[in-house]
């Protein structure tokens, strides 16, 4: 399998500032925005990128432009760079982002540690998926092609009960950052079958999304029914609807994040999560 490129996960709609903005016109943009600092461009081309910290350093010249006071050059990395020589640079600098160019020096993207991480979860599927494909066959006597293609989220079987809302919550947050974690089916003739990513798809619905990314296993015979089927249908699990969100208690994975914390501060930063996604409902 080819090596994963920056290109693959860089961000392409890049918030850029222009040399001709004055230092409080960047500080103010930064504050407005979710970022730290922005690539200075000019005409497309990349000059610079300026960070808050460095503007720090400038804040008695709140009116002066920042081509006379930014760094000139930054590091960068052009579309075919590895990511795995990405995430040396941004470890080996202490770097949050990398801006992107082409061959002209033209800013074509950023990619960021958030980038880096989606990656490496993408990169472990592979064997995941193996692993569920060896268990199926096995356990069913069945022979599985494994293909990858968007799947309609109406068309979903579950055959988990219950999901969490923190839970639900922080994948929903990833999903809208582009964190699109392929789903594990099985092709059914009513449907698709899923064996792993119940948060995820819940999430998705709750976005209003109408499909999804699926690696799904084909039989080789659509009419075997398996085991996952047969528990399913014995706790009436027939669509999406039929899962039931927990809200009272916290998703094992938000137990152990939040272990260190005093038990009254884990639970504020669990409500805040329910208080900004009911807002975002709301809205």
């Amino acid at each position: 399998m080819p090596d994963a490129t920056v290109g693959q996960y860089m961000v392409r709609n890049v918030q850029t500032v222009s040399p001709d903005m004055t230092v409080e016109q960047v500080r103010k943009q930064i504050i407005d925005s979710n970022f730290h600092g922005f690539p200075i461009t000019e005409k497309g081309y990349l000059l610079g990128f300026v960070t808050a910290k460095e503007l720090l350093r400038h804040v008695d010249k709140p009116d002066a432009k920042i081509r006379s006071v930014m760094k000139r050059g930054t590091l960068c990395a052009i579309p075919s760079m590895s990511i795995d020589d990405a995430t040396r640079i941004l470890f080996r600098y202490g770097l949050r982002n990398l801006p992107v160019v082409d061959e002209d020096k033209k800013l074509v993207g950023i990619i960021s540690n958030i980038d880096i991480v989606r990656s490496q979860i993408e990169k472990s599927r592979p064997g995941k998926v193996m692993s569920v494909k060896n268990f199926l066959e096995q356990q069913n006597s069945i022979r599985l092609k494994v293909i990858n293609k968007d799947i309609p989220i109406a068309s979903i079987i579950p055959t988990q009960k219950e999901v969490y809302m923190d839970e639900l919550i922080g994948r929903q947050y990833e999903l809208k950052r582009g964190l699109n974690e392929p789903l594990i089916v099985v092709e059914r003739r009513n449907g698709y079958l899923l064996v792993d990513g119940h948060h995820r798809i819940m999430a998705a619905k709750k976005l209003g999304l109408q499909t999804f990314k699926a690696i799904v296993l084909v039989p080789n015979d659509l009419d075997t029914r398996i085991g996952l089927e047969k528990t399913a249908e014995r706790w009436g699990l027939h669509t999406l609807d039929d899962v039931n969100i927990i809200e009272g208690s916290k998703h094992p994975f938000m137990e152990v994040t939040t272990m260190l914390l005093p038990s009254e501060e884990a639970a504020a930063i669990n409500k805040r999560l329910m208080d900004n996604e009911r807002e975002e409902v709301g809205n």
